[in-house]
């Protein structure tokens, strides 16, 4: 009680979206957990980090018999997969991957790395865990917070490290267990990505023809009342571990419903700040188009068209 494939990556770059369209296809099976994590430790979870840490590990679905619990419910035939897209970020993971499940067919969604580090930050600073304002200042503080252990998840730009990552993963897999897919892809023809997916899997294609929006947050104003919020829910994500989820959700869910009240557009990358991020990642991407096989050159242009591709 295995599964068959697994979406390995990449964070805000749609995983959510693509999990929700594959869980409607007859011959898939998903477990209603999304991101059990169970392959990124060989036991528990860390106890420590940023804010929301703690709640996250607590989370995480680290024993094997509870992991295949998970695939209980998958109708006879059918194929079993799971999301958890902190796979190809975490090196260590590739190894128990191989070791238990080397068939496996692993999905990869990649998302231009200015972009998805924007949109990583702005989901934290919407969920009120984020305390700096501005994105560049909470890039510099990403080796701080590292140093400290917070989670991957507020590694803004190491997570963008496709090209390492997939080298990695590729000591361990074949190329042709590993399905690319573009963020682009999924929201400009979801039909036909979903399709990609499906015949990678070897399950019928034309099963799903659109993919439902996930785990978008609203944009949130930098007020005076919203600060006050955001403190609120930063300590509480610091000292929520100690109660019980529905008590966690009891405080959390008012305060979020008042931080997400204004109905604002999404603050997009400045070219001020892609010029300042993309010769992080030029070096990264070139070696992701060498060990792939396939071109993101549009990813290295300063006009790129941000917050999209």
């Amino acid at each position: 009680m295995l599964p068959d494939f697994l979406v390995a990556g990449v964070p805000k770059a749609g995983t959510s979206a693509l999990h929700a369209a594959l869980v409607r296809h007859p011959q898939l099976f998903l477990p209603d957990v999304k991101e059990p994590k169970f392959f990124l430790t060989d036991g528990p979870p860390p106890r420590e980090g940023g804010p929301g840490d703690r709640q996250t590990y607590q989370e995480h679905v680290w024993r094997r018999a509870d992991y295949e619990a998970l695939f209980d419910p998958a109708p006879p035939g059918a194929l079993k997969g799971e999301a958890t897209p902190f796979y190809l970020h975490d090196l260590a993971s590739h190894a128990r991957i191989s070791r238990l499940i080397p068939g496996v067919r692993l999905i990869i969604v990649l998302r231009d790395p200015v972009d998805r580090a924007h949109s990583n930050w702005s989901h934290l600073w919407g969920a009120g865990l984020e305390p700096e304002a501005d994105f560049l200042a909470a890039v510099e503080r990403e080796p701080e917070r590292k140093r400290k252990g917070w989670a991957a998840f507020w590694h803004y730009t190491e997570l963008g490290h496709y090209g390492s990552q997939l080298q990695h993963l590729l000591r361990y897999f074949p190329r042709e267990q590993i399905l690319l897919l573009r963020y682009r892809d999924l929201r400009d023809d979801p039909g036909s990505t979903v399709d990609r997916v499906c015949a990678f899997l070897g399950v019928e294609t034309g099963q799903v023809t659109e993919i439902p929006p996930e785990n978008v947050r609203r944009y949130v104003a930098d007020t005076p009342s919203n600060a006050v919020l955001r403190f609120l829910l930063r300590n509480g994500g610091r000292i929520g571990h100690r109660f019980p989820v529905p008590v966690r959700r009891a405080f959390r869910g008012p305060l979020l419903a008042l931080l997400h009240r204004e109905h604002g557009r999404r603050p997009r990358v400045t070219p001020e700040q892609r010029a300042a991020l993309l010769p992080r990642f030029i070096d990264e991407i070139e070696l992701l188009q060498e060990v792939s096989g396939e071109s993101y050159a549009d990813w290295q242009s300063l006009h790129h068209a941000s917050n999209y591709h």
